[in-house]
């Protein structure tokens, strides 16, 4: 078979062919992304009404009001108290209660329910697994000042273990590396295959896989660090 020659490419043609790559990906991947935050945002935005566990706007406004506190004291205060408020918000939101219902099968992993969800929502495309994170850990309050990879980092769990502990993030990447890619690679395997058995499979096998290789880093790890 003749092949074509082939030759040193050029810089423009680098430069040329890899923005255009690149637009193609923002355009075929931002809808989704875009959806798939508005989804998430709304899921753990609502049910608004909830019984929480204190009276936080009141507790707020007397620490507002008092005097007898340095200011940045009240601000740290009323900061801790906001992060509570927001935490039990989404823990009672419907984003919550998917979590939590699938948590005890990621809890071997080091997982809470937060990071369950980002898993769950990466089903329409990984990059949504960064923007879910994105939504739960949103910072709304004027007294917050670190940024998202800074309350990301200093986050806990329920039971006061940090959310992300360098053998924790290793574990979840290597969850989102292995499972399977995302429900339009899902559809073009059972297209090109013709059955939707061999989706099953993959979705199946890769899952499988993750959660084996996750459990096995995780619990490993953890005999080294505890």
């Amino acid at each position: 078979m003749e092949l074509p020659p082939y030759r040193v490419p050029t810089l423009r043609s680098i430069v040329k062919h890899v923005s255009f790559r690149t637009g193609l990906y923002f355009k075929k991947i931002g809808g989704v992304i875009l959806l798939a935050s508005i989804i998430v945002w709304l899921l753990s935005n609502f049910p608004r009404n909830i019984n929480y566990s204190k009276d936080y706007k009141g507790e707020i406004a007397k620490i507002e009001s008092s005097r007898q506190l340095p200011e940045q004291q009240r601000e740290d205060q009323i900061s801790k108290l906001q992060s509570e408020q927001r935490s039990e918000k989404q823990s009672e939101s419907f984003m919550g209660m998917i979590g939590r219902s699938v948590a005890p099968v990621m809890k071997p992993l080091g997982f809470d329910w937060r990071l369950s969800v980002s898993i769950i929502s990466g089903l329409a495309a990984k990059e949504v697994v960064v923007s879910t994170l994105g939504v739960l850990f949103q910072t709304d309050s004027r007294y917050e000042k670190s940024s998202l990879v800074e309350k990301i980092q200093t986050q806990k769990t329920d039971s006061g273990v940090q959310l992300f502990s360098p053998l924790i993030a290793f574990s979840f990447m290597l969850f989102i590396l292995t499972y399977f890619p995302c429900i339009g690679v899902i559809s073009a395997i059972k297209r090109e295959s013709g059955s939707w058995k061999w989706a099953a499979f993959i979705v199946v096998y890769t899952t499988g896989i993750a959660w084996l290789l996750s459990f096995s880093v995780y619990q490993i790890g953890s005999l080294f660090t505890s």
